[in-house]
């Protein structure tokens, strides 16, 4: 599965920005996708989650102010920021976990991660 991540820039606080993650190659392997962002000098840390059900699930930091949705139909996962924070600058990832079977019909779990994209919150 590979996937493209968009949608970053340079936002004021308080201001909105909506990323992208569209998945491509053997979509049926997903079994929930998610965000994860890494701030400089810090670890990357999960943002929220979403099933394949559409049910999701938040880091405290961003309850309420961030939101995940998706369009099965054009592959594609959306992370709805909004009330923007300082410190929410970050690179933003997605990333897809992953189930498949071996020919010799052995489960494997993987997961499959978007190339980044920076978000920028200036006070």
């Amino acid at each position: 599965v590979q996937l493209q991540a968009s949608g970053g820039g340079l936002v004021q606080a308080g201001g909105s920005l909506r990323l992208s993650c569209v998945a491509s190659g053997n979509i049926k392997s997903i079994t929930g996708m998610g965000w994860y962002r890494q701030a400089p000098g810090k670890q990357r840390e999960l943002v929220g989650t979403i099933t394949n059900s559409g049910s999701s699930n938040y880091v405290d930091s961003v309850k309420g102010r961030f939101a995940i949705s998706r369009d099965n139909a054009k592959n594609t996962v959306y992370l709805q920021m909004n009330s923007l924070k300082p410190e929410d600058t970050a690179v933003y990832y997605c990333a897809a976990d992953l189930l498949y079977y071996t020919d010799r019909d052995e489960p494997v779990v993987e997961r499959s991660w978007g190339q980044g994209t920076q978000v920028t919150v200036s006070s």
